[in-house]
């Protein structure tokens, strides 16, 4: 028996069409994924499923009585409370029973005979469904989540108001886990997760006993947890019984299929409204040109096969610089105090580095630094007199009501609309998405169009922290490919290992200061 069934889904942004007459079946304890290149609506179909949007028409309906754990990196929660409370509610109501079986026991001392025997009985019930919901083995299972995913028992009783936004992502994706949701609809869960964390939620979700559905552009992730591939291909969902890599070669077949099918019924199209065109007119054959007319208007037409987009990334160079390139000496950053292990490098003409560290570590911190955007604690560093700086900042600083077309005419003014429409296109941004507001694109249709403001922005060293976020398996090649022509030095901060090894000569790592 199916957990979740949709039936004739169609959604439509003020824009354009997402959905028309979808389908889709989850079964109980099935490990699925949900893939398709960015803008197709992924994180769309995981807020209808959870009720957050209603379709415009067809059905989503679940198994009465089921739970649902949605991970909502953006959640609005109390950021008064310190990350024990948040996260201990989650076992709240096992805490109130614990509180009512003690009750019974201090009762116990104060009554006799069958009123104690009642009491003792009742506590006992109690007792037993406490260890029945792994009630004693809590804070094992807290602890478990946190250091999981990265993090230390410390927090425990930090304020989230004072997480950063990494922290605070892994803080919401830990309740979710620990809720132990029928089914979980989880969008991006690596976002902020270093390699080793993801390989332990990977661990953790292949060994779920209840179902999920997973959104997420790190193949080697999806590798490891799908049984099952939904895929968003022509406003419709396509189901794949089989893991990632089944799916990946299911995919060109069924695409070759569907292409043929395709060029076959155009070819029969085209033959009969020429034959319809000649023969409409004669006496003779009129009837059969009618007949013929019938047929194709009730012929059911073959949607044309859906083509991945292409994108021509470019980071133009600017006159070369020298030798030393950046030089740090004894560079201590943080805020309050230093995050790290004090910083010796000298990074080279041309050299191509990742920026490595755990998630909160400072990665972003030392850009920011050695950017003069925040002060140094200690050292020193210093830019080559010639070095001409382009940077990719990980937080997106725009507002959202402004479009994509707005946003890159207001950085580059001089450029006509026709322009403006090319940069856009070369990313990956068409010109529906190029006039929606920035707040309804996809995480990884934002991220293009700010690729797309440094196309025309000349530099000799290239900063980039954390590009890939967001961005589908193609966008990521093609943003690889564009890495690997640039000819000036590049600073990448990344956690996506798989992007960044094929492409940087070595990696600089950031440890934890001591004090």
């Amino acid at each position: 028996m199916s957990l979740l069934d949709v039936t004739g889904l169609t959604f439509n942004y003020a824009d354009g069409e997402l959905y028309n007459n979808a389908s889709l079946r989850l079964f109980e304890g099935e490990h699925a994924v949900l893939v398709g290149p960015n803008g197709t609506g992924k994180t769309t179909l995981l807020k209808l499923l959870d009720r957050e949007l209603k379709p415009d028409t067809g059905e989503i309906r679940w198994m009465p009585g089921k739970k649902i754990g949605y991970l909502d990196q953006y959640a609005k929660i109390d950021q008064t409370l310190t990350v024990r409370a948040y996260l201990y509610d989650v076992f709240m109501p096992l805490f109130d029973k614990e509180r009512e079986m003690l009750a019974y026991y201090d009762q116990v001392a104060h009554v006799e005979g069958i009123e104690q025997a009642r009491l003792l009985e009742r506590a006992s019930v109690i007792s037993d469904d406490l260890l029945a919901s792994d009630f004693y083995a809590m804070k094992s299972k807290i602890g478990n989540v946190i250091h999981g995913l990265g993090l230390d028992m410390e927090i425990l009783d930090t304020k989230i108001k004072t997480l950063s936004g990494g922290m605070r992502a892994k803080i919401i994706l830990g309740k979710l886990l620990l809720e132990e949701a029928d089914v979980l609809l989880l969008d991006e869960p690596t976002n902020f997760l270093d390699v080793r964390h993801i390989d332990w939620l990977a661990k953790f979700l292949s060994a779920y006993p209840k179902a999920f559905i997973v959104v997420s552009h790190q193949e080697d992730f999806l590798e490891r947890i799908a049984k099952t591939v939904f895929a968003i291909e022509g406003k419709k969902v396509s189901r794949y019984k089989g893991d990632y890599d089944f799916y990946l070669k299911e995919r060109v077949q069924r695409f070759e299929a569907h292409h043929k099918a395709f060029v076959a019924q155009q070819k029969k199209i085209l033959e009969t409204e020429l034959f319809i065109k000649k023969n409409i007119v004669r006496d003779s054959t009129t009837k059969r040109a009618q007949s013929r007319r019938k047929m194709l208007e009730k012929m059911e037409r073959i949607e044309p096969p859906h083509k991945s987009r292409t994108y021509k990334f470019h980071f133009p160079m600017a006159s070369s610089t020298g030798r030393d390139v950046l030089k740090t000496e004894d560079l201590e950053i943080g805020y309050d105090g230093p995050l790290v292990e004090p910083i010796s490098m000298t990074i080279m003409k041309e050299d191509k580095v990742a920026l490595t560290g755990r998630n909160g570590i400072g990665k972003s911190t030392f850009v920011k630094t050695i950017l003069s955007r925040i002060n140094a604690l200690g050292g020193t560093f210093e830019w080559i007199d010639t070095a001409k700086i382009a940077y990719f900042e990980q937080e997106n600083s725009f507002d959202e009501t402004m479009t994509p077309f707005m946003v890159v005419h207001g950085h580059y003014p001089a450029f006509s609309k026709k322009e403006v429409m090319s940069l856009l296109g070369n990313h990956g941004i068409d010109y529906d998405m190029a006039n929606r507001p920035m707040g309804s694109l996809s995480g990884g249709e934002q991220t293009k169009v700010r690729l797309a403001l440094l196309r025309h922005q000349k530099g000799n060293v290239l900063i980039l922290d954390e590009p890939t976020n967001h961005l589908d398996y193609e966008a990521k090649e093609a943003l690889k490919s564009a890495l690997l022509a640039y000819r000036g030095t590049l600073i990448l901060v990344s956690h996506d290992s798989q992007f960044y090894q094929d492409l940087c000569d070595y990696e600089i790592q950031l440890y934890e200061t001591n004090d």
